[in-house]
């Protein structure tokens, strides 16, 4: 190693998360607003009401969620043992750099064994590469990913932004290849609505910033933020009440117009997306339900619950390289207001790192790399946008940074994702501590963005290796120098790496126990 800055890592997490089973083969549904769904019998040890009181109350069904059931692990897993099973009730998978980490497969792999998958922020800007058992590849953007697992329930909740037209996209791009999510899909009543003029809006913006882009995927997400923290944006409740809807739809965009001289709307553009979003509603209809409830409800009843975040804490509104971030906050604060779930109720919380560090857009990135090791790096690992397609700024792993990231999420570990990409490199690099102008240390991952691209990157030079790891499933069967990677970033950080993955397959992935 080339230098050593970094002496004393911080104490190993040894948190035990407790683990609580499913519970015997008894059923629940859902409870919307009021609204209830009938229940299998087996269910009233729970204290459900009966089936047949329901309609005496005149109570009607408006979700067509299915009942679930408890997770189920495959047998061959249940015969070697289930290297996951002892995560917690509620489990939460995190981006803890810029993106791009491959979070979805891990969701992926763990949601066979949780009962519902759950969005908690972000909208489509958030692009997930997933691949079913037989190697099909999906690209989701704002349905969970545990949509491929038939007995998953999946929630868009509240903390999202919805757009409608590419939220059936997408639904009807998954039941052509013959992933349902009719009773699979539900959509919190609290989320709040998307529309292309956000769109519009967005590219307007990036526009007038000229030269000092913000760098963002133009899905409409900040904009559509902005209607829902200025308190004039329409929620997917609101498409229950069509006699008001216009009304507060144009109140958006005569705001719209009124700050961006390139933006026009007339009355018949406003009728005209009325009577799209009417035939909207009566599709969505089926989907909306009040989350907060449906998932309060499958807590009580010891239903298991996985969170999956989109973007990264790099990119979150408070914690990431402001003002080159996304909208929402995609750190562990945001599974609890974009969900309402209590922060007591978490247990494991993931964290997904790539072995090396990508972003795309614009801002500061210290361990970039722009020679043709860079090159190397990106086309090595294929790192282009699942959402915008764009090429990925490729560079060193970055410990400052993921440092920082652990400190904010009090991850329990870590899932390192693209090992396999680094075969082939004769040294890699890590990145360990940052140097300010003065010479002196940084102590932590900086919020000034002017010394943020003053800092001189400390690095740590480590032997690589040349073998295509990519069939390894046994930690003990990686090459030494590969082992020696993983291990000094465990000891730096003082968080256990208990997840290695080693090619894009739901297969390709080490257990480290």
């Amino acid at each position: 190693m080339a230098i050593t800055v970094i002496t004393e890592p911080y104490a190993v997490n040894t948190r035990r998360a407790c683990s609580a089973g499913a519970v015997g083969r008894h059923y629940y549904s859902h409870v919307v607003s009021g609204v209830a769904v009938q229940r299998n019998q087996p269910a009233l040890k729970f204290g459900w009401s009966k089936p047949e009181n329901l309609s005496s109350r005149g109570l009607k069904c408006r979700c067509s969620a299915k009942v679930i059931e408890p997770a189920v692990v495959a047998e061959k897993e249940q015969e070697k043992g289930d290297p996951f099973e002892g995560l917690s009730q509620v489990c939460a998978v995190l981006g803890t750099q810029w993106g791009d980490e491959g979070k979805g497969k891990l969701v992926d792999i763990l949601a066979q064994r949780y009962d519902i998958v759950a969005r908690c922020q972000g909208g489509a800007n958030a692009g997930h590469t997933i691949y079913n058992n037989e190697g099909k590849k999906f690209a989701l953007h704002l349905v969970p990913s545990g949509i491929l697992h038939e007995k998953a329930l999946c929630i868009i909740g509240n903390g999202a932004v919805v757009h409608l037209p590419g939220l059936f996209k997408e639904i009807d791009g998954l039941e052509s290849n013959g992933v349902s999510c009719k009773g699979r899909l539900l959509v919190s009543d609290r989320a709040h609505l998307l529309f292309d003029f956000h769109q519009a809006v967005d590219g307007l913006r990036e526009a007038e910033l000229a030269g000092s882009l913000i760098g963002t995927t133009k899905r409409g997400i900040g904009p559509c933020y902005a209607s829902k923290v200025t308190r004039n944006g329409i929620r997917v409740s609101d498409l229950r009440h069509m006699d008001t809807f216009p009304e507060k739809l144009e109140v958006l965009l005569h705001d719209a117009a009124s700050r961006f001289k390139g933006f026009e709307y007339s009355k018949s553009m406003l009728e005209a997306e009325v009577e799209n979003y009417k035939r909207h509603s009566e599709r969505l209809e089926p989907y909306i339900a009040d989350t907060v409830h449906v998932i309060h409800e499958a807590y009580s009843h010891k239903k298991r619950i996985l969170v999956e975040g989109g973007q990264a804490t790099m990119l979150d509104i408070d914690f990431g390289t402001y003002p080159f971030v996304t909208s929402s906050n995609p750190s562990a604060g945001g599974i609890c207001t974009g969900l309402g779930i209590a922060p007591r109720h978490l247990g494991d919380v993931i964290g997904v790192a790539k072995a090396y560090t990508t972003r795309v857009g614009s801002g500061p990135y210290p361990t970039e790399i722009f020679d043709e090791l860079g090159e190397k790096l990106r086309a090595a690992g294929h790192e282009y946008g699942t959402t915008t397609g764009r090429p990925r700024r490729c560079g060193w792993l970055d410990l400052v940074a993921l440092q920082y990231s652990c400190k904010i999420n009090g991850f329990s570990s870590l899932n390192l994702t693209k090992l396999d990409v680094l075969s082939g490199f004769s040294q890699i690099r890590l990145g360990v501590a940052y140097k300010g102008p003065d010479g002196n240390l940084l102590p932590s991952f900086p919020a000034d963005l002017e010394l943020l691209e003053k800092v001189e990157v400390v690095y740590e030079d480590m032997p690589g290796w040349q073998a295509d790891i990519s069939a390894v499933r046994q930690y003990k069967d990686l090459p030494a120098a590969a082992c020696k990677y993983v291990e000094r970033i465990e000891s730096l950080l003082g968080i256990p790496i208990n997840y290695i993955g080693v090619g894009p397959g739901r297969n390709a992935l080490i257990v480290k126990s």
